[in-house]
């Protein structure tokens, strides 16, 4: 089954030798504002190194479409800060693996990172961004997992030590000490070794013994049986009767598409003011007269 991208349009439209269209300009525009919006509101509230609000007015359509792949799988404004601190962020969802490989400006990269997973089939990817720095991700056994670091690195293969890879060095001896990821803006406690799960795969396939699932079938055909009585007239729920299925445990387990959650802010420390109408409060304000004893007396109505 072919996996349909949310952001599939815009990365399209970074390829070159193609001319994006007007509605796939104005998708991506729309994109980057709503990411800036959330750096800038993230902002307000945590510390960062200087220069992340420059930054983020260049901030390019492929760094937009990663930061904005992270909300879709449930990424909340308050976690944005240890993301662009350097988190290191798992998400059970291996086709993003694919979707961040941009032909324009990914590379491949050496780390250390998953060493379980087999490199050849999966090498991590590296691409540098005005807002990501150095953005770097690869497979899971199950998902994707991505990191953004302050220092980009080109270690391995025939190419010689760069000024990068020493400051890079540099970054991986503040993590000894401070055991936190150096990200482009900050330290983050969210290391490999305690990351942040985004859209976690809990569901766990079972099977049913034979005696319970005969016990639980009967207890789902009664209570399907007395929701066809109680949800409309019993002359209706004889004439149509529901479908007769062999296996109602099937359906159990299925949910609906979409996620469930506290929303895109989360717990963070956002309301909503507003200006009392005046409209309203003086429908509210209004008192009914109470009836008279007379009236009460006389049967009228009340």
């Amino acid at each position: 089954m072919d996996r349909k991208h949310p952001f599939a349009s815009v990365t399209h439209a970074g390829r070159p030798g193609e001319a994006p269209s007007d509605a796939v300009r104005d998708r991506a525009d729309a994109m980057r504002t709503r990411v800036r919006l959330m750096i800038e509101i993230t902002a307000r509230a945590g510390a960062y190194r200087k220069g992340l609000m420059q930054a983020a007015e260049r901030l390019s359509a492929e760094e937009a479409v990663i930061i904005a792949d992270l909300e879709h799988n449930g990424l909340q404004v308050p976690q944005l800060h240890d993301v662009l601190c350097g988190g290191h962020v798992l998400v059970d969802d291996p086709g993003l693996y694919e979707d961040w490989r941009f032909a324009r400006v990914s590379h491949p990269r050496v780390s250390s990172h998953h060493r379980d997973i087999d490199k050849k089939r999966y090498p991590d990817i590296g691409m540098r961004g005005h807002v990501v720095r150095e953005k770097l991700h690869g497979r899971t056994r199950q998902g994707t997992w991505v990191q953004l670091e302050k220092t980009p690195a080109a270690f391995g293969g025939s190419k010689l030590p760069s000024l990068s890879d020493f400051r890079h060095l540099m970054d991986y001896v503040v993590y000894r000490v401070t055991r936190s990821n150096v990200g482009p803006w900050g330290l983050s406690r969210m290391t490999e070794r305690r990351p942040m799960y985004l859209s976690p795969n809990l569901a766990l396939p079972t099977s049913l013994t034979p005696p319970v699932a005969r016990s639980l079938t009967r207890a789902l055909r009664r209570i399907e049986k007395d929701d066809d009585v109680t949800a409309v007239s019993h002359d209706l729920a004889v004439r149509f009767p529901p479908p007769d299925r062999a296996d109602l445990t099937g359906e159990l387990g299925q949910t609906l598409y979409g996620r469930a959650g506290r929303g895109l802010f989360g717990s963070s420390e956002v309301w909503v003011t507003e200006t009392p109408s005046r409209s309203a409060a003086a429908v509210l304000s209004e008192h009914a007269e109470p009836p008279s004893l007379g009236t009460l007396l006389a049967g009228g109505p009340a």
